[in-house]
Parts: structure tokens; C-alpha cells; sequence
């Protein structure tokens, strides 16, 4: 470790995360809300699958901490969390799930909350699962991250952010949605809807958060791997659908974050992924921590150099202008 690493993270220590906000996020109300909730599509434009029923499951039975999740998601949307005093910055957040269902509190409504109180207007998205009978479902996912960046520069004045300031970060199967929207950005996998699909999709920066990323078998996450591509995709499609064997030269600056003990999504997804984008010479930083296991989001970080984590995340959005 290098003494300005270890400076860094002293000075991490020493924030507000470390203590009070810490404490707060682990006693957090249940049921936090968003300030709005808008439809991804406009109305008429996607047509779900027959039988398609969406649900709300509460994972917890502490009424201290909410751990909800969406089951077969018809209605894509972002939900909103506005700031007190906006400074003009945006994140886009796709929670994880194993493209079983997205998670809502831990890798979403949480960490909107953390933002928001430094100024960051936040979007947390729900997008279609692939696995639930959509018409070129393998693509959803990508289509719906896509959708979401355009739709969040739309209202860039009605929001009050700065439309060339617009993050995204996606958690374990979100951070496969992340790290696609980061290669392939810019793929026809939808037809327009609107004005809005005349804007730029790729995201300004982009953090991937234990990410599920190869598709690989001897690498991938097997239940976000076959939900995704069906049980036996071949070379072709595999490739397609890994970013890490798709890294650009003009991919936005990417941020990682993996804990080396994690037993549900390998490493190497994300040293895969580090090693890619260095290759092509794109703009990339790593943090590598030896615990925190899978899933470890704001509130399971307690007594691990693990909990410094959205502070380095926080530093290096400051450095690339978003915040």
C-alpha cells in the first residue's frame, strides 16, 4: 500500500460513513420511499408476457431493516430520490438479483439515500428480468439500462442536473447490466419510443460493484449465466454477452469493487474485466478487499476496510467531474 493510499483511506476513516452515517443506515425506518416513481416507456410501448404478475417480496422480518425485492417486473421504471440541495450530479443504480428479481433496499434505496444527502439526484432502476418471457429477452436488461440513461437526460431541466453528469452503478447481475451498458452502449437493441432515444446512452462514468460480468462457465455466475442465455449458449453468444471480452477504448471510465472472499461471484469477473479495459486503454480503478464475501452493500461492511468502500467510490466520482 502506498502512503497516498494509506492516507486516503485514514482520511476516509474519518468521515462521516465511518461513524454517524454508518450507524444510521444500519437503523434505517423500513419502507423507505422515493420522491417519484416514472415509467421507463412510455404507455403502449411494451406489451408483457401472458400470466406475467409483478410482486413485492420482504426478505426481512426486522421491521428495522427492510430487504424487499421485485419478482417478474412488468412496469421498468426509475424511482427518484431528489436531494435537499441538488448540485447538479445524477446516479443511476441497478440493484442485483441474479436476474431472478432486483433487490430494492439493499443495493438501491439505501445508497440513494447515502447520495442524496451529498447532493446527488438518484435513479434507482427496475428493469425487465430475462427469464420472464420477453420477446428478446436475453436483450431487457441492456435495452432497459439504455432507455434509462436517455430518459434521465430528458429531464435534465425538469430534475436540475447537468445532463453531462450522469453516473451509473450496478451491484452483482446489475453490475452485469452495468458493465454492458459500458461496452455496448451504443447497440441497436431496441427500436426508438421517443425524443428521448435521440440521446446518448453511454453514461459519463460507470461503477460496477461485485459484478457479475463473464459468461464464461468456468468463471460465471450460474444462475444470472443460464437466466440470462438458457442452459447451453454457445461461443458466439457467450462472447456477445461478456463484457469483458467486448472492452472499447471509448467505454466510460469504469470503477471496481470486489472483495476477494466472495463465494457467489467470482474475482476473476471483475479482474477480467480490469484486465480488458486496460488493454484497450481505457480508464479504469480497482479496489480489491480481502472480506466482505457477496453482497455486502452499505450495511454489512461493519468492522471491515470494506466500509470505506462509498467513501474510494465517492473520491472517484470527484475525480472524474460528476461530483
Amino acid at each position: 500500500m502506498t502512503v497516498g493510499r494509506r492516507a486516503l483511506l485514514a482520511g476516509s476513516l474519518a468521515l462521516p460513513f465511518a461513524s454517524a452515517a454508518a450507524r444510521e443506515a444500519w437503523t434505517r425506518p423500513a419502507g423507505l420511499t422515493p420522491d417519484a416513481s416514472i415509467a421507463l416507456w412510455p404507455d403502449g410501448h411494451l406489451t408483457p408476457p401472458a400470466g406475467l404478475v409483478e410482486r413485492t417480496v420482504q426478505r426481512s422480518d426486522d421491521p428495522q431493516a427492510s430487504d424487499r425485492m421485485l419478482e417478474h417486473i412488468t412496469r421498468p421504471r426509475l424511482d427518484i430520490f431528489r436531494p435537499a440541495k441538488p448540485n447538479g450530479a445524477a446516479v443511476i443504480l441497478a440493484p442485483g438479483g441474479g436476474y431472478r428479481y432486483v433487490v430494492v433496499d439493499k443495493e438501491g434505496y439505501e445508497l440513494a439515500r447515502w447520495l442524496t444527502a451529498r447532493g446527488v439526484t438518484v435513479y434507482v432502476l427496475f428493469y425487465r428480468l430475462p427469464g420472464d418471457g420477453w420477446a428478446n429477452g436475453s436483450d431487457v436488461p441492456l435495452a432497459d439500462a439504455q432507455r434509462a440513461v436517455r430518459l434521465v437526460r430528458s429531464r435534465a431541466q425538469t430534475d436540475g442536473i447537468d445532463p453531462a453528469r450522469v453516473a451509473f452503478g450496478g451491484f452483482s447481475a446489475g453490475g452485469h447490466v452495468a458493465t454492458s451498458l459500458l461496452t455496448r452502449f451504443d447497440a441497436a437493441v431496441y427500436e426508438a419510443a421517443d425524443a428521448a432515444d435521440g440521446l446518448s446512452a453511454r453514461p459519463d462514468t460507470l461503477a460496477a460493484i461485485y459484478p457479475v460480468v463473464s459468461m464464461d462457465a468456468e468463471v460465471a455466475h450460474p444462475g444470472s449465466r443460464e437466466k440470462l442465455l438458457g442452459p447451453a449458449p454457445d461461443a458466439a453468444r457467450t462472447r456477445l454477452y461478456s463484457p469483458d471480452r467486448n472492452a472499447r477504448a471509448d467505454q466510460p471510465p469504469l470503477w471496481l469493487l470486489h472483495a476477494e472472499d466472495d463465494s457467489v461471484v467470482k474475482i476473476e469477473n471483475s479482474l477480467r474485466l480490469h484486465q480488458a479495459t486496460r488493454a484497450v486503454g481505457a480508464s479504469v480503478e480497482a479496489h480489491w478487499f480481502a472480506r466482505g464475501e457477496h453482497g455486502f452493500g452499505l450495511m454489512k461492511t461493519a468492522g471491515l476496510p470494506v466500509a470505506t468502500w462509498p467513501e474510494l467510490l465517492w473520491n472517484w466520482l470527484g475525480s472524474q467531474g460528476v461530483v
